[in-house]
């Protein structure tokens, strides 16, 4: 069974940078797809970012490119996203998602496998 365990949430002030990791295990990860999403209070899910775990594919959402990167250590089948300048509307609780299949998507729904999510709170 695939378990994937976030971490590297936390309090941060506004400009401040956070790395998140998320360690996959319960099987081995060859070319399926990784992504990030988010939840702020009171709103939906939101589509952050996404990866395989082969070859350099990557996907951002459009608000966030250039602020956040996506990568992989497939040697540690561990995903992470770098988010630097952060805001205090990036405050959420963040998800990693695996799914089995390699395409890369922006819909939660498309995604079989969901960690607990860790909270990033940016203050102003």
């Amino acid at each position: 069974q695939v378990q994937l365990v976030e971490s590297g949430g936390g309090l941060v002030q506004a400009g401040d940078s956070l790395r998140l990791s998320c360690v996959a295990s319960g099987r081995t990860f060859s070319s399926e797809a990784m992504a990030w999403f988010r939840q702020a209070p009171g709103k939906e899910r939101e589509f952050v970012a996404a990866i395989r775990w082969s070859g350099r594919f990557t996907y951002y959402a459009d608000s966030l490119k250039g602020r956040f990167t996506i990568s992989r250590d497939n040697a540690k089948n561990t995903v992470f996203v770098q988010m630097n300048n952060l805001k205090p509307e990036d405050t959420a609780v963040y998800y990693c998602a695996a799914r089995d299949g390699t395409a890369l998507s922006t819909v939660d729904k498309d995604y079989d496998y969901w960690g607990q999510g860790t909270q990033v709170t940016v203050s102003s």
